[in-house]
Formats: structure tokens, sequence, C-alpha cells
């Protein structure tokens, strides 16, 4: 009886461990989630996105452009302003990327999903080249362009708004909303944004690379432009 009890109990601990691809598992098979959990049936991608109400839709693109347009940017310059210059276009190995190949990557991924993809701009985007280059612009240049994308980006999302957050679009071949390729963009900057903090202060003096004040007990940011807050 207590084996049992304790079968019972493990079985419930890992239900949700125990999910798959294909659905919850059964005594005799696999079932489809939705008949477990109606909430969990399909529903047409976003479909409840023109209902979003407008203070939602503009906080969500506010922040966006802050991301992508202050926050991300502003740390990247600073961690590779930190980085000595001979590591700007250097591979760890064979198949890893450079600092440099990195940075051309976010460019070409911001100016091809939102400039382009959300925004209606030619797409002339060579995705191969940004990871094949081995050498080639010096920091400021490579900078310049990250920052140019993103403010292009940051136009774009100036003007969106719930209703076009809903609209479907096709980029990469791929079927999307622009909801959909704003919130990629910015988590993959995000992802990049780390790594490329990582490989700065690996190479970097001790301590150069150091996004806020903690004085005080406080952490005020050290990537901002004078005078600009990352309040919401």
């Amino acid at each position: 009886m207590a084996a049992r009890g304790r079968r019972a109990a493990h079985a419930r601990a890992g239900g949700l461990g125990a999910l798959t691809r294909g659905g919850l598992p059964s005594a005799t098979g696999t079932t489809d989630a939705s008949q477990c959990h109606p909430s969990l049936a399909p529903i047409p991608p976003h479909a409840d996105l023109p209902s979003m109400t407008l203070d939602l839709a503009a906080a969500f693109l506010d922040r966006s452009r802050y991301y992508l347009g202050v926050e991300y940017p502003g740390k990247i310059r600073l961690a590779l302003t930190a980085m000595p210059p001979a590591h700007l276009w250097r591979r760890a190995h064979g198949s890893s990327n450079s600092a440099g190949n990195l940075v051309l990557h976010l460019a070409g991924n911001v100016r091809q999903w939102i400039v382009s993809g959300v925004g209606g701009a030619p797409d002339v985007r060579d995705r191969d080249a940004e990871f094949a280059a081995r050498d080639g612009a010096g920091l400021e240049d490579l900078l310049t362009t990250l920052e140019s994308a993103c403010a292009d980006a940051v136009a774009v999302l100036a003007r969106l708004d719930a209703a076009t957050l809903a609209e479907p679009r096709v980029i990469q071949g791929r079927q999307t909303t622009v909801f959909s390729a704003v919130y990629h963009v910015v988590e993959h900057f995000s992802g990049h944004t780390g790594q490329l903090i990582l490989m700065a202060k690996d190479v970097a003096p001790p301590g150069a690379v150091r996004f806020y004040d903690d004085s005080g007990g406080l952490a005020r940011p050290l990537f901002l432009p004078t005078g600009m807050t990352d309040a919401p």
C-alpha cells in the first residue's frame, strides 16, 4: 500500500516533467493536450492582440524601443570599448564567432526583421557574410553600423500600435506576426549582448566593463546618455 502511494506521488510530481512535444502521457499512449486541458487547444496566432489595451501595447513598444535603441547598444559600446582592439576580430577557435561577427549579425538581424520585415524596407541582408568575415571595420565603424540599424528600427516601432502588432508577416520565409517579430528581435539582441559582454570581460582589464555605479547601495546606470533614465 505504501509502495503504491509512493508511486502515485511520484507520478503526480513528474506529471509536468513528463510532457512531450506530442502531448500528455496516458495509459494507452500520448493524448492531445487539448483533450485534458481545453485552454491548451490551438488558437489562431495572436488572435487576441487586436483587443490588447492601448496602454499595454504602447508599453510593449516603448520598452522595445528603449532596449533596442538605448540599453543594449549602450552596453555593447561600453563593453567593446574596454576590449583590447586586437581581440575585436579574434575567434576563440575556428567554428566560433568574433565580437566583430556578432555586431554585424545583430545589425543584420535588426534590419531584416524590423526595418524590412515589419517596416517594409528592401531586404538586402547577406546573413552568411556576417559570420564569414575574419576581419573588417574598426570598432567605431562597427558600432555606427549597429547603432544606425537600431535607430532605423526604433523609427519603425514608433509607427506601430496595438492593431499593427497583430498583422501577419513573412520573414526569412517564416510565417509570423509583427508582435512576434519585435519580441524575437529584442530577445535575440539581449542574448548576443550578454555574449559580447562576457567576451569583453574575458580580455579587458579587471573592472573595466562596468554598467552600474553601486555606491550608496544603489545601481545607477553608466551606459545611458546624460540626463536619460531607464525607468519605464
